[in-house]
């Protein structure tokens, strides 16, 4: 699971697509005083803006003689493709995106995880099924991993977090998926996404009653589509 990382606001947020425009999606060279002029904000308000955004693990710097290098980490896009899938969501009458990929070989961490009573419990009771033991792990090509922040447009199904004598286990989300591959199609499914998670945007994991690998004669390299929808669609 990963670290939790400093909470940022919504002047962090305009702060960073600020940075954004400025280039820092490949890496750029600011001043705060530059900044804070865009910002309408003074010097110290923008330093301590990109603090804030670097200790939050949404940007890397390095000062320089004459300001500092800044560059957005994954973590940074990631936020502000969220932000573009709200507005998507304001603007836009988007109800489902598919999602293009490859099949590959997770950790097997899937397997443990929904297994977990905390877990299965609520899969049976909130998607009308009982998983299989595992999930099905899709390597997303480029264009859907820009794609992917437009999930976060659509109602998922929350899967609360819980505790055991041991420890602490985090929500999930899920959300509706037809999976389409050479073999046919298959419904229904979920793709599921941990609130905290390692993995990165490329990778997505589904699950569904049976095993995707039998159902629809999957194997390692083979392409397939999920259609995602939200929740009530």
């Amino acid at each position: 699971m990963a670290e939790t990382r400093a909470a940022v606001g919504p002047a962090e947020v305009a702060t960073l697509k600020e940075l954004a425009l400025e280039g820092a999606l490949a890496g750029t060279t600011v001043t705060c005083a530059g900044l804070g002029e865009r910002l309408d904000a003074s010097n110290q308000t923008a330093s301590r803006r990109l603090q804030r955004l670097a200790e939050a693990d949404l940007i890397e710097r390095e000062v320089l003689n004459d300001g500092q290098r800044v560059r957005l980490t994954a973590d940074g896009e990631a936020q502000l493709r969220r932000e573009h899938a709200d507005y998507r969501r304001i603007f836009e009458d988007d109800d489902d995106v598919t999602l293009d990929g490859t099949v590959t070989t997770g950790m097997g961490e899937g397997r443990h995880y929904i297994s977990l009573p905390g877990y299965m419990e609520q899969f049976i009771e909130r998607l009308d099924y009982e998983p299989f033991a595992g999930t099905l792990n899709v390597e997303l090509d480029e264009e859907s991993v820009r794609e992917r922040g437009r999930m976060d447009a659509l109602d998922p199904v929350r899967i609360d977090g819980w505790e055991d004598d041991e420890r602490t286990y985090g929500p999930a989300f899920c959300w509706p998926a037809t999976i389409e591959a050479d073999a046919g199609q298959y419904e229904p499914g979920h793709v599921i996404a941990p609130e905290r998670t390692h993995h990165g945007d490329d990778q997505l994991e589904v699950i569904a009653p049976d095993r995707l690998r039998d159902e629809l004669d999957l194997v390692d390299g083979e392409k397939l589509g999920v259609h995602v929808e939200g929740e009530g669609t």
